[in-house]
């Protein structure tokens, strides 16, 4: 397990800021989707179901105003900060290994 902390801030208001911490790279990544699929959820209330593609996704991670993770590092004790483009390319991982599982 690597101790994770998501940095959020949707929009100029600071006082909108937030985080998150997990337990793991994917469970923040997935995280993120959850937020994603909640935003489109209020977006659309009266839809029965919620369906969007990748780039759908980092459109909506690109209009966030911050946001970062901080990865904690055993070997120094530290948390390293990570950008929203790496965010991206660690969604991306995700999304492809569970539409593609090994060994299917």
């Amino acid at each position: 397990m690597t101790p994770i902390k998501l940095l959020v801030q949707p929009t100029q208001r600071p006082e909108g800021r937030t985080y998150a911490e997990y337990e793991s790279v994917n469970e923040c990544m997935e995280g993120i989707c959850k937020m994603f699929e909640e935003h489109l959820k209020r977006m659309n209330p009266f839809s029965q179901s919620i369906t969007y593609g990748i780039s759908q996704l980092f459109e909506f991670i690109d209009r966030l105003v911050d946001l970062s993770c901080l990865v904690f590092r055993e070997d120094t004790q530290t948390y390293k900060p990570y950008s929203r483009e790496w965010i991206k390319e660690r969604i991306y991982v995700l999304l492809t290994q569970q539409a593609y599982p090994a060994g299917s």
